[in-house]
C-alpha cells in the first residue's frame, strides 16, 4: 500500500522543495537582493540564476580552489559575485557581456558586493572575444560559466575547451527549458533546437565527462556539470 504522505510528483511539490532548500542553505545576502533590484530597475531581464543554483555554483568553484574563473554571459553581475566570492587566493573573474547597459549595471552591484577588484568585464560578441582570447593564448581556465544566448552554445563550448586544461569544470545553464529538449516537444524554439545539439554534444563530447539535472527557478531549467579530460 502506498503511504498517504507521499505526494505526487508535480510543479508546486518541486518548487515546495526548492523553497525548503533555499530557506535552509542560503542565507540573505543583502547585496545579492540589492543586485536584482538594480537589475530589474534597470529593465534587464528576470533571468538571473536561482540562489540555490548559485549556492551550488559557489561551492563548486570553493570546492575546484579555482583561481581564474571564465563565465559568458554577465547580465546584471548576480552569478558573478558568488563565483568572485568564491576565487582562491589571487583569484579573478572574467566575464564577457554583448550589453554595455548591462555591464554598466553588473559593474555598481560587483562594486557594491566588494568584489568589484576582483572582476573584469569585457564587452562585446563572446565568441569574437573568445577568439581573442585564444589567439592571444590566455592561460587555461579553472572553471567556466555558460550562460549566453543559447544558439551560441555549442560554439562557445568549441571554444571554451581552447582555454581549458585537464580538469578544469564547465557548467552550463538553461539545458532543459521545461521540457522543451525532450523528443516529441511540441514546436521547440530556435533556442530549445539549439540546446537538444548541446546537450548531445556534452553528453558525448570525447574530451568532456558530464551530467545535466533539473533545477526549479519557477519553471522546470536545468544545468551541466563537466569536467574536461
Amino acid at each position: 500500500m502506498v503511504s498517504m504522505a507521499i505526494q505526487p510528483v508535480n510543479e508546486d511539490l518541486l518548487e515546495s522543495i526548492d523553497s525548503y532548500i533555499e530557506q535552509l542553505f542560503v542565507p540573505p545576502d543583502p547585496a545579492l537582493e540589492q543586485n536584482l533590484l538594480d537589475a530589474k530597475e534597470a529593465g534587464l531581464p528576470a533571468i538571473a540564476v536561482a540562489p540555490g543554483q548559485g549556492r551550488l555554483m559557489y561551492l563548486m568553484a570553493k570546492m575546484s580552489g579555482a583561481k581564474r574563473i571564465l563565465e559568458i554571459g554577465t547580465l546584471g553581475g548576480y552569478s558573478t559575485t558568488l563565483l568572485a566570492r568564491a576565487l582562491a587566493n589571487d583569484g579573478k573573474v572574467i566575464t564577457l557581456e554583448l550589453s554595455p547597459v548591462n555591464a554598466g549595471v553588473a559593474r555598481k552591484n560587483l562594486e557594491r558586493a566588494g568584489v568589484g577588484d576582483l572582476v573584469e568585464i569585457r564587452v562585446g560578441p563572446a565568441n569574437e572575444t573568445l577568439d581573442k582570447m585564444i589567439d592571444a593564448k590566455e592561460a587555461a581556465f579553472d572553471l567556466v560559466f555558460i550562460d549566453a544566448n543559447k544558439t551560441g552554445y555549442v560554439g562557445y563550448l568549441n571554444q571554451v575547451l581552447q582555454l581549458s586544461r585537464p580538469g578544469t569544470v564547465i557548467l552550463s545553464d538553461n539545458l532543459i527549458r521545461h521540457g522543451a529538449v525532450l523528443p516529441g516537444y511540441p514546436n521547440p524554439d530556435a533556442d530549445a533546437q539549439a540546446i537538444v545539439e548541446f546537450n548531445k554534444l556534452i553528453a558525448s563530447h570525447p574530451k568532456l565527462e558530464s551530467i545535466l539535472f533539473p533545477i526549479v527557478k519557477g519553471k522546470v531549467d536545468g544545468m551541466a556539470i563537466s569536467i574536461v579530460k
